[in-house]
Parts: C-alpha cells; structure tokens; sequence
C-alpha cells in the first residue's frame, strides 16, 4: 500500500536518517495528526431527543434475549430501530414474533422481496401475495437491497432492472398496504471511476478493493439511478425512502431538484453524514426545506458511531473527524439544526410513514 513517508521523503531527500526509520512504519490511514486548532466541542454520546433509527440491520431478532442490544438503544437515546433485514415467510413471523414476546414497542421489522425465479410464470403473483403475508404477520415496511439492479437476475440470466415492470404490482402494492419501501439503489459513483489521483474514494477503494466495479459493471451507474428514479415516478401512490441520500449526498443542487419531482420521495443519510458534515451551511438549508421528508438512519449497528451522527445534527462544532478514516478523511462541521428540525428528523417523519411505531414513546 502506499505509504504517507514515500511523498516526504521524495520531496525532502535530505530528510535522510528520519525518513528510512519512519518509511516503513506509518500509511496514510494511520496519519492522524491531532489539531492545534482550539475550538468550543461538544461531544455527544446521546441524542437530544428520542429517535428512531429507520435503517438498520439485525439479524438475532428472531430469537433469544433482546436485552442486550436494547440497552445499548437506550443508552442513544433511540426508542425503535428499524430492522431492515427481516426476510420473509417463516423467517420474517419469528422476528416478529419474538419482538411482540420481549420489546414490542422497541422493534419495527421490514420485509424483503425473494427476487429468485423471477420472469417464471406467476411469479409477480407469488411475491405479492407473501409481501400481503408479511404485512398480516407483522410487517410494516419493505426494503430493496442494492441486488436490485447489480446482480439480482431473471430466469434467462438477464440482469433485472429496478424499473423492471415484473416489479410493478409490487410496488402498487405496498402503496395499497399503506407501507413504506425503502431502497438501496447502486452504490457512491467513484466505486465505478477510474482508481487514481482524482478519486475522492481512492483510500476506500484501495483498503476495501471488493467495492471496485469498472465503469460497465454492470452498467453504468447512471443507468441503475435512473432506473430508480423512472420507478419512483411510475409509481406516485407509494411512499419511497431513498436510502443514503440516494448517493446524493454530495450535490444537494441536484437533490433538491428530485425532491421537487417526487414529493412521494424521502432520504435517509445512513453512511453519509460525512458528506453532510463537510457542507453544514448548504446542508442546513437543505434540511431547512425538505425538513418534513427527511429520516435518520445509520445503517451499520456500532453503537459508538452514533455519536458522529449526533454531533453533526446538533452542534455548531468546527473541524472534527469522522469516525472512520478510509470513508472520509476529512474534517466536519455541525449543522446546528434548531429543535423543531430536529424532532421530525429524530421521530416526526418516521411517526407518519409508520402508523405502528407507538407515538408515546416520543411525549
């Protein structure tokens, strides 16, 4: 892997008996140098005000003592996690089965789509009638992981298309069960640009080299984010959650013009707060207009990054780092979101897509 020192001592080759002890032992992830920048910080460990986590992944729900992870949920100050991993069929009834048995207030579960077989006669049927299962057994949301559109395939081994019109009765579907479809769509466009200087994912790319795709693979990324935006229009009686910001984090320009198209549309910013971080005056305006269509979420369950999420939301904090390097190696700033915005991105919005989260929770 590259190393920092390799650029130090190019450029200061009288640097000498300093770089050839230092060459070996330090990259550029490791480089951590602490501020002399001394500025107010405030750094959170809990949210202000109860939340509700609408992306997240647990996959031990359907069984045993919950006791454990609802300790560290109260510790945050979150009152219901939003389990998008909750499968189907039998799967699926014993998440919920058991969160009714042990937290029934604390856990909502997502259902997911089985996409095998699809394009076999009566298919679309079939996965209609087990998401209408679903919902009967507890479920109140469908998640589309990013397969949609990757790597998930017909019966001819065709790539499937988000928009694919196979597709179509489910999302009117979920739109008739009053349920909300979140959905990954692709991943972060520098995943398919060429690895060089001017990728601002080099360091991701490189340390976790299974991201990589070329710029076909296996389409363009263009294609796949507009097939999900002709699907979102397609379908104007259904609620869609737009997951990581719909990978648009980064031009909030761009964003905004989506929301104004698809009022139907809401963002969550799970592994993304970085990019909102490092713009808090553009972001804060953002949040600011769309503050009634705009959810928290995460994704990944490490209790101690929370306190990332809550510092950029809550506080005016200048120049601090995000939790890990490789995603993001440069500095945030808090947004500083009064507390009306903060309660509908902490709970509100959530409250109103899901009528089955208990509103006395939040009171």
């Amino acid at each position: 892997m590259w190393k920092f020192y390799t650029i130090i001592c190019t450029l200061m080759p009288y640097a000498g008996i300093l770089c050839a002890q230092e060459r070996s032992s330090m990259g550029f992830e490791e480089y951590e140098p602490k501020s002399t920048l001394v500025v107010p910080e405030h750094k959170l460990t809990k949210a202000k005000f109860p939340f509700v986590d609408i992306h997240n992944h647990q996959n031990g729900l359907g069984s045993g003592d919950l006791r454990g992870i609802l300790k560290d949920m109260d510790a945050l100050n979150m009152k219901v996690m939003i389990n998008l991993s909750g499968g189907n069929g039998a799967g699926l009834k014993r998440q919920t089965d058991n969160v009714k048995a042990n937290a029934p207030k604390r856990f909502i579960i997502f259902a997911n789509i089985s996409f095998g077989g699809i394009g076999e006669p009566g298919w679309t049927e079939k996965a209609v009638k087990q998401l209408e299962e679903d919902v009967r057994n507890g479920a109140n949301g469908l998640k589309i992981f990013k397969s949609l559109g990757l790597s998930v395939k017909d019966n001819t081994g065709k790539r499937v298309a988000v928009d694919d019109p196979r597709l179509d009765a489910i999302w009117k579907k979920a739109g008739e069960l009053k349920i909300p479809v979140l959905i990954h769509a692709a991943d972060p466009k520098p995943f398919w640009d060429p690895v060089d200087k001017d990728n601002e994912r080099w360091l991701e790319i490189v340390t976790h080299p299974g991201r990589k795709r070329g710029p076909d693979n296996p389409v363009p990324w263009e294609t796949i984010i507009e097939e999900e935006h002709r699907m979102f229009k397609k379908h104007p009686g259904t609620k869609f959650i737009n997951a990581h910001f719909g990978w648009y984090a980064n031009d909030l320009g761009k964003l905004s013009k989506l929301m104004d198209e698809m009022p139907h549309m809401y963002v969550e910013f799970g592994a993304v707060i970085a990019e909102l971080g490092r713009q808090p005056k553009a972001a804060r305006q953002f949040f600011e207009k769309y503050q009634d269509r705009i959810l928290f979420g995460k994704d990944s369950w490490q209790p101690e990054e929370y306190a990332t999420y809550f510092r950029v939301l809550e506080t005016a904090d200048e120049y601090f780092p995000y939790h890990k390097k490789y995603h993001a190696f440069w500095r945030m700033y808090g947004m500083n979101l009064p507390d009306d915005i903060l309660k509908k991105v902490y709970y509100k919005n959530a409250l109103k897509l899901i009528p089955a989260i208990d509103k006395g929770l939040f009171e």
